[in-house]
């Protein structure tokens, strides 16, 4: 599991006390600009930006944040709430620089920190992203996104058995983080240590049943690693069952995003290739190539 969808945001940080927008608020409209207060017009741009955010309206959000940050250039939650849409649109040179610029107004703030380290991890900067994370952790270690981001930056960088003891400490802190269950899954697998990989996924999809959550990602691991185990019908079972929770499992760039190691990647082409496994992946394509095909301009 990759860490974009435990991602933190400053967004839910930076709030100026304000009152929740109302509906029309998330509508597209021409700001006014009022030069008496300019700092508080543009904090409450700013909030604005993370709600649209919030709602994914990137379109929206993305003018005022940078709007908010011209306004209060010195204000560390325009300048944060910039940095933390820049990255939920992956565009990490520019969250990289908004948020270095706001952990400089405000160097206490571990959401802000939080969020750098995602954006380094994301960047491929790991030593940064370690160290901006465990800065973070030491202002609030009960983090357990933040932790697991630090769980998955360790492993990228192959010291695993601190990858181990950190998601081991996610899970301390929340039984039912799945995800972390399932990257130690991953680590064990790299490791040569199948029976662990097995022992972890199935307690990863026990987990994600707990919050009604059907996980593609420990499914085809354990197809993965029942087929090289020589079950060959069961792995079949399941890479099939993977394929219609999730078909994005079934491409090896979004394994390898998903931080599939090298020996767990190479196992799952074989099963990826099998006839039954190969026909839903085949009818998904279609079935996206079709309606990519009549969406409206």
């Amino acid at each position: 599991m990759r860490y974009r969808i435990w991602l933190l945001s400053v967004l839910a940080s930076v709030s100026v006390g304000a009152s929740p927008l109302p509906a029309q608020a998330l509508l597209p409209h021409t700001t006014r600009i009022n030069f008496g207060n300019l700092e508080e017009q543009a904090l409450n741009l700013a909030r604005e930006a993370a709600q649209l955010a919030q709602f994914e309206q990137y379109d929206l959000a993305l003018p005022r944040a940078r709007l908010a940050a011209q306004l209060a250039p010195k204000a560390y939650q325009t300048q944060g709430i910039l940095g933390s849409i820049y990255l939920r649109q992956e565009k990490y040179a520019e969250a990289i620089a908004a948020l270095n610029t706001a952990n400089t107004l405000k160097k206490d703030e571990p959401t802000i920190l939080f969020s750098l380290g995602a954006a380094y991890l994301r960047n491929k900067n790991y030593p940064e992203a370690i160290s901006n994370l465990k800065k973070g952790l030491n202002l609030e270690p009960k983090a357990a996104s933040a932790m697991f981001d630090l769980g998955n930056a360790y492993f990228l960088t192959k010291r695993y058995d601190e990858a181990v003891t950190t998601f081991n400490d996610v899970l301390n802190l929340d039984n039912k983080f799945w995800a972390a269950t399932n990257n130690i899954g991953l680590v064990e697998y790299e490791r040569g240590n199948i029976d662990q990989a097995i022992t972890k996924w199935q307690n990863s999809l026990k987990q994600a049943e707990k919050v009604e959550f059907l996980a593609a990602e420990p499914t085809l691991a354990l197809a993965t690693a029942f087929y090289r185990k020589g079950d060959r019908d069961k792995a079949i079972q399941l890479a099939v069952q993977a394929m219609k929770i999730d078909p994005r499992y079934g491409k090896i760039p979004y394994l390898v995003e998903n931080l599939w190691g090298d020996r767990l990647v190479a196992d799952v082409q074989v099963i990826l290739s099998h006839p039954q496994v190969k026909q839903i992946l085949d009818e998904s394509d279609l079935s996206t190539r079709q309606v990519t095909k009549v969406r409206p301009r």
